[in-house]
């Protein structure tokens, strides 16, 4: 293993990360910061609890995770489109790196930054409302988890997307309305029977679940299942980028 690509790459993208950091961190936090006072006060005035827990607070999970996947899809796959757009992939091939390495290196970096804008948004709903954190290890195990996934999954995107259109069309029409609809805003319990079931259909309702309950001890659905869905997803991009290495799949641009 060349950890020496690894952390070149990395670096060089968290470097990127530091140059718009307007961007990168300032403008997801702006906008969760709005949801707080667009849902926490217009629709918790009117909602003043879910189970036992404030509407305000109820919803920090879900927001966290609105941010998180969408933060770790775009951040890895613009990661590795853009060398391939400005042509300067053909330096990464030149140099004496494997595919694994190039992976760990792309996808390290939009983790962490996923991750970092993720902490900064749990500091932020401080400021908003209170709330705590049942069970930290198992919330930023689901953190960890989550953003390595889908920053796989990001990548993925990123090799298949020729253009910019492609880039986009993925987080913009399936991840982000699979968020909104997978109880990032309210409890699935609130649903009729008939919805409840069409909802469990929905890949991101799991990953809400269980990282609300390390919150409140409160989930849709059981925190294993929770966890076996995740640790489901993460092995299956794992596949599809071991299937691309085996092939010989080269990034072109």
């Amino acid at each position: 293993m060349n950890w020496h690509a690894i952390r070149a790459i990395y670096r060089f993208e968290m470097a990127r990360t530091r140059r718009t950091l307007m961007q990168s961190i300032a403008s997801p936090v702006l906008s969760t910061s709005l949801y707080f006072v667009v849902f926490g006060s217009a629709i918790g005035s009117r909602i003043t609890s879910v189970e036992g827990v404030s509407y305000g607070a109820f919803i920090i999970p879900g927001l966290i995770m609105l941010s998180l996947l969408m933060q770790s899809v775009s951040n890895a796959s613009f990661g590795i489109y853009f060398p391939k757009f400005t042509g300067t992939i053909y330096e990464i091939h030149s140099a004496p790196i494997s595919f694994v390495e190039i992976v760990c290196g792309y996808v390290g970096a939009a983790a962490t930054k996923s991750v970092i804008v993720g902490v900064i948004i749990l500091a932020t709903a401080r400021l908003f409302v209170d709330y705590h954190i049942a069970h930290p290890l198992l919330m930023v195990s689901f953190l960890l988890l989550t953003a390595i996934t889908f920053s796989l999954f990001g990548f993925i995107i990123g090799i298949w997307a020729d253009n910019f259109e492609k880039l986009q069309v993925i987080p913009l029409l399936v991840i982000t309305p699979l968020t909104f609809l997978g109880g990032s805003f309210y409890s699935i319990h609130m649903l009729p029977p008939i919805w409840q079931k069409i909802t469990l259909l929905n890949p991101v309702v799991y990953l809400v679940s269980g990282f609300r309950w390390s919150f409140y001890d409160l989930a849709d659905v059981s925190v294993g299942v929770s966890l076996a869905a995740i640790a489901g997803f993460l092995i299956a991009c794992l596949v599809a980028i071991g299937w691309i290495f085996r092939t010989g799949y080269k990034l072109k641009s």
